[in-house]
């Protein structure tokens, strides 16, 4: 019996200890710890005012191009420029054959010498006014034709400028079928940019432009708008205009790519970093997260305006003093509390 009685107890102390076991295992496999809040940052939007400025691409042009050529084939005597070389309005680049040239000048000599004559003998009555009357014209005539000649073979530059282009060598027979030279201004210089419609009654005669360029980095040079096309395109609704820059130093040339800016006044938006704007995953969206009074976010969509610098502009989403979430944004979504450092 006492054997008995010892066993009986051994087995209940065995019991007890399994139960306790198994309220200890089930303490530790129960819920998980609530998680800590996410920790972020913030920053309070402020609004400011904001350069409403636009740019546009566009080709440097010449401000004028010339071909020179003539207006008859003939034989090129001499050539007097080459390419890249500086020009002077009405320095000769060129000479034609001149045999025509010639026998217009003694035409023309010889009609000057009988009109004098005829001159004298109509002044006394010896000269019926119609013999007068055609000796004058056909000196006319001749002094036309000659001048006509005389610049078609001396082929002069009409502007200041720079030869871009020499088709033809000395002795060659000119063809008519290209330019003998290409002349352009360079100085100054333009660019043709198309402004969309909405900004038509912004843009006027005289308005300033911010142009760069990709050889000189950094470096903005100062242009102005020249001419205002009266037009506006259809397809595009967008309408021309010229921009002039002077180019003193000729650093711009024909060719280039050009970016154009113009500043059509300011906004007063909300600027915030550029950390706090998230782009939605799949779609062309960008939301921030502001902070509730209760410490919790809330996720908000806003417009984007222009990027400057490290910092975006907000056309429309969010007010003036909302506290804005700039970092641990990967942990968020919509009502999540949070612990601000």
């Amino acid at each position: 019996m006492k054997y008995i009685k010892l066993t009986l107890i051994t087995l209940a102390a065995a019991l007890m200890t399994a139960c306790g076991q198994k309220d200890t295992k089930t303490a530790t496999t129960g819920q998980d710890a609530p998680k800590a809040a996410p920790v972020v940052s913030i920053v309070t939007a402020q609004a400011e005012d904001v350069d409403i400025t636009n740019t546009f691409t566009s080709n440097i042009e010449p401000f004028a191009t010339n071909n020179i050529v003539s207006q008859t084939a003939g034989r090129i005597v001499s050539i007097n420029a080459e390419v890249g070389q500086k020009v002077r309005k009405g320095q000769v680049l060129a000479k034609m054959d001149d045999v025509n040239l010639a026998k217009t000048q003694m035409q023309y000599i010889n009609d000057s010498t009988e009109l004098a004559r005829l001159t004298e003998l109509y002044n006394i009555g010896a000269v019926a006014q119609a013999d007068y009357d055609l000796a004058k014209l056909s000196l006319n005539v001749t002094k036309k034709t000659y001048g006509n000649l005389a610049e078609n073979t001396y082929l002069r530059s009409p502007i200041n400028g720079v030869v871009t282009a020499r088709n033809y060598d000395k002795g060659d027979m000119y063809s008519m079928t290209q330019p003998i030279f290409v002349v352009e201004q360079i100085q100054p210089v333009k660019m043709l940019v198309n402004v969309s419609e909405s900004l038509f009654t912004q843009v006027s005669e005289g308005m300033e432009f911010d142009i760069t360029v990709d050889a000189y980095p950094g470096e903005i040079f100062k242009g102005k708008v020249n001419l205002l096309y009266p037009t506006v395109n259809a397809a595009t609704h967008t309408f021309p205009v010229e921009v002039v820059c002077e180019n003193k130093d000729e650093r711009l040339r024909p060719g280039m790519f050009a970016r154009v800016t113009a500043n059509f006044g300011t906004n007063h938006h909300i600027v915030v970093p550029d950390n706090a704007v998230v782009k939605q995953q799949g779609s062309g969206e960008h939301f921030v997260y502001v902070l509730q009074p209760d410490n919790t976010v809330k996720y908000t969509l806003v417009q984007l305006g222009k990027r400057m610098g490290n910092r975006y502009e907000i056309v429309s989403g969010i007010n003036e003093g909302d506290r804005i979430v700039t970092e641990g944004q990967v942990r968020l979504k919509d009502g999540v509390s949070v612990t601000v450092k």
